[in-house]
């Protein structure tokens, strides 16, 4: 069969597929196919019921949750687990990856399907020998006994992938295969897709990165509200289309920033340098900058360039601080923990609101208040009174879409989470807030809706201090732009001075 009369042959179908959690409709008749050895993004606003029809297909809901019709190879499919999925050669790689840090690589690949020499007990060199193969494959070049612990970020990413093909998956699901890693990263991954795509396998690709699903898909299909809007090719669906099918309006400025005139000076970082605790480096050496009242300071740079570190250990929340000083309005501030960090009037929302910002399985009511407890407490009494009242305003304010204060904010999309997040921050009344990441992970339409935010706080003489991975989202927002190579300052931007290729010269440590 020729590639071309291939990738015309259906491998899924999912034919009007719902699916009701109490009190909403999460899919309402999703119709979705994959061709054979194609590559389908699958695109929507958080909340759109992408995770919910992956979750069908993949058996977290089983026959009987759903409505609707799975055929696979022409044949209708009725899975009872994640299991029966597995066998019929679906793979779901998640974005939070599924591996055993402790185990070796080739543990990894075979768990749950080890090797067998004889009833209990372990082929070990059946399984070394597979795991070399699969490896090469992905075109992971490690030894098959490496503990998963030792790899990075990426290599892990190819691991899991292994997994998949050791057991012959025939159909890859990827969802936000690409939100943690570097732009190379990014590149051996997708060169790997292609390569799958070109021996036969299927790959349903998830991401809110609209470039790279133009750059990676052969069709395109689009959820909004738990229904299908569209598949068309890649070719027929330019990004601002694709933006306008997701979120069922035109975005003509996706990044609103307004003119302003920055105040007086806030904060003042002078020769800033700290250590990771865990290893002793220097993460980040004499740093110095300003930060004024009512502008967005942009804080560009590679991965690993110290970004994230700064501002943590600024906000007291990492790092051991080996020099430096801070000044708050003029005045010298001492820093040693997060909880002085708020009582000075700096606040920091994290990059990862899974593991270091949201406790999933609190409500988002207690969410909103966790860093401003004292605020709403009498002689340690928490009044809840007040706590309903101040956390429904910023509910109100940012537009959260919450069915109750007392909704689990896992439950949340994750545009909603991240709202959730701020307004914590934004509780504790800073003079400076600290935003590591503030979109990763949620959608355009949530994203425009962040901007907005950040907008209205500056507007009010907060000073906010913006980490961003996605330089266009920094050359749009900032006002000013600090470029950051091996833990060093490397340029201060204004706005005009600053545009891609200036930035990246900086950040890969090229000189003016």
């Amino acid at each position: 069969m020729t590639p071309a009369a291939q990738r015309s042959d259906p491998l899924l179908e999912m034919r009007a597929i719902t699916r009701d959690f109490p009190g909403v409709r999460a899919l309402d008749g999703v119709t979705f196919s994959a061709r054979r050895g194609e590559v389908h993004a699958l695109v929507g606003e958080n909340g759109a019921g992408k995770s919910t029809l992956i979750k069908v297909l993949s058996g977290v809901y089983p026959h009987g949750q759903y409505g609707g019709t799975i055929v696979l190879d022409g044949r209708e499919q009725r899975f009872g687990g994640v299991r029966d999925a597995e066998r019929a050669g679906i793979a779901v790689i998640h974005q939070e990856l599924a591996l055993v840090k402790q185990l070796s690589v080739a543990e990894n690949v075979f768990l749950g399907a080890e090797r067998l020499r004889a009833p209990g007990v372990l082929d070990w060199t059946a399984m070394r020998a597979q795991a070399t193969l699969v490896l090469e494959r992905v075109g992971l070049r490690v030894h098959p006994m490496t503990l998963v612990g030792e790899l990075g970020i990426g290599a892990q990413q190819l691991v899991e992938i292994a997994r998949a093909l050791a057991r012959d998956a025939r159909l890859l699901v990827l969802d936000e295969p690409t939100a943690a890693l570097t732009e190379s990263e990014t590149d051996t991954l997708l060169a790997l897709i292609n390569g799958l795509r070109e021996r036969g396998v299927t790959a349903i690709y998830i991401s809110h990165r609209l470039h790279e699903v133009r750059r990676i898909a052969d069709r395109i299909t689009v959820l909004r509200d738990g229904r299908t809007v569209c598949t068309e090719s890649v070719a027929d669906m330019p990004e601002e289309r694709i933006i306008h099918n997701m979120v069922g309006r035109e975005l003509a400025h996706m990044y609103p920033h307004r003119e302003r005139v920055a105040g007086e000076v806030v904060l003042d970082v002078a020769n800033w340098t700290v250590r990771d605790p865990a290893d002793g480096r220097v993460a980040v050496r004499d740093v110095s900058f300003s930060v004024r009242r009512g502008e967005i300071l942009g804080i560009a740079g590679l991965m690993g360039a110290g970004r994230s570190e700064l501002v943590m250990s600024i906000s007291g929340a990492w790092g051991r601080r080996q020099a430096g000083a801070l000044q708050l309005a003029g005045q010298p501030i001492h820093v040693h923990g997060p909880r002085e960090a708020i009582a000075c009037g700096i606040a920091l929302v994290t990059e990862d609101r899974r593991r270091f910002g949201l406790v999933p399985d609190m409500d988002v009511k207690q969410n909103t208040t966790l860093a401003s407890l004292r605020r709403i407490s009498r002689r340690g009494v928490l009044d809840h009174a007040a706590e309903t009242r101040l956390a429904r305003g910023f509910v109100d304010e940012m537009h959260t879409r919450v069915a109750s204060l007392e909704q689990p904010v896992r439950t949340l999309s994750g545009g909603n989470q991240q709202k959730v997040l701020i307004a914590r921050g934004l509780m504790t009344e800073p003079r400076v807030l600290f935003l590591d990441e503030p979109t990763r992970g949620i959608d355009v339409g949530a994203r425009v809706e962040v901007y907005g935010i950040l907008n209205d706080l500056v507007d009010r003489g907060v000073a906010v201090v913006m980490v961003s991975s996605e330089l266009p989202e920094v050359l749009g927002m900032s006002d000013r732009v600090l470029v950051m190579h091996e833990g060093r300052l490397a340029a201060e931007l204004s706005r005009t001075a600053a545009d891609a290729a200036t930035v990246m010269r900086y950040a890969t440590g090229g000189k003016p």
